[in-house]
């Protein structure tokens, strides 16, 4: 399913460097949630620190700021940070995956909250004037039969008024891409059927959402992550009606790849987490190998 209108080409690639503390410098980078204002870039970053064991890793969510959009200075503090009570607190195990939506003055920043002694993740939402003043609502999405672990959400506003959120969540072994409404964007969310699926080839196995944006004939264009059986992730684009009812186009081939891994245990991961509309060009934020954060300027063709 493809479409002339609907073409994309990659220019070329930059890596996205921080000045942060000496903490901070030596944690893995991943999930850039990047968005432009008049003057700067703005940023919120899943920082997290190394550890031989899984479990040990904890993910918190910092700021960052940019004049040119590719080096950003750090929080020292993160703006969302794991809650302290470890049975109870949905996000006691990590803060993950931030996404933001700044409506009538407040930012909604829906998150990835991981209970690591209920081995649960819950979609989270946080709000608040400022992002320096941001307080936990709870479950914006709450993980249930069917629609396990749901995370890597997409907020967007459709013309008729109403909000779509776009979030990966796991069914039998695999990720895929779920779809909910509401009439605000603080919800409450319903969930429909699934828009798409899993096809043969790079995109065989796994799905999981990545940032939406506006094509040359309004159409949502979103860049989503796919991959095969083997976790070998890839970043390619799908395009939706504006009700986002139905799919009009889809790329043959992923228009992002990883690239040459930098050191032995690197994983075989890209993954888009947020994007930029710059004139006829979309500057693509995403992780690869879940440690280093790049910059992708690709081209509407």
């Amino acid at each position: 399913m493809n479409s002339p209108q609907h073409k994309f080409r990659l220019e070329h690639i930059d890596e996205v460097s921080y000045a942060c503390s000496p903490e901070l410098a030596d944690m893995y980078k991943l999930s850039p949630f990047v968005w432009a204002t008049e003057d700067h870039f703005e940023l919120l970053l899943r920082v997290v620190n190394y550890s031989d064991v899984p479990a040990e890793k904890l993910a918190r969510i910092h700021r960052g700021v940019s004049l040119d959009g590719l080096r950003f200075a750090l929080s020292t503090s993160p703006v969302i940070a794991p809650g302290e009570d470890v049975e109870d607190a949905y996000d006691s195990g990590g803060c993950e995956d931030p996404t933001v939506s700044f409506v009538d003055g407040i930012y909604y920043v829906y998150y990835t909250g991981w209970n690591e002694h209920r081995k649960r993740g819950e979609l989270l939402l946080a709000s608040g004037p400022s992002l320096e003043r941001l307080e936990k609502r709870g479950i914006a999405l709450p993980s249930m039969l069917g629609v396990v672990n749901p995370k890597e959400a997409e907020i967007v506003p459709v013309d008729d008024g109403t909000w779509r959120l776009l979030f990966e969540y796991a069914h039998e072994g695999r990720s895929k891409v779920g779809i909910a409404s509401s009439s605000s964007a603080a919800g409450p969310w319903i969930v429909g059927a699934p828009l798409f699926e899993a096809r043969p080839g790079w995109d065989e196995w796994h799905l999981s959402t990545g940032p939406v944006i506006r094509g040359s004939d309004a159409a949502p264009v979103m860049f989503y992550n796919g991959a095969t059986r083997a976790a070998a992730w890839r970043i390619g684009w799908i395009v939706f009606d504006p009700k986002f009812t139905r799919v009009i186009a889809r790329c043959e081939h992923p228009i992002v790849l990883p690239g040459e891994r930098r050191f032995e245990e690197d994983t075989d991961i890209a993954f888009a987490a947020s994007a930029i509309v710059d004139g006829e060009c979309i500057r693509l934020y995403y992780s690869i190998a879940d440690r280093h954060v790049m910059r992708a300027t690709v081209r509407r063709s």
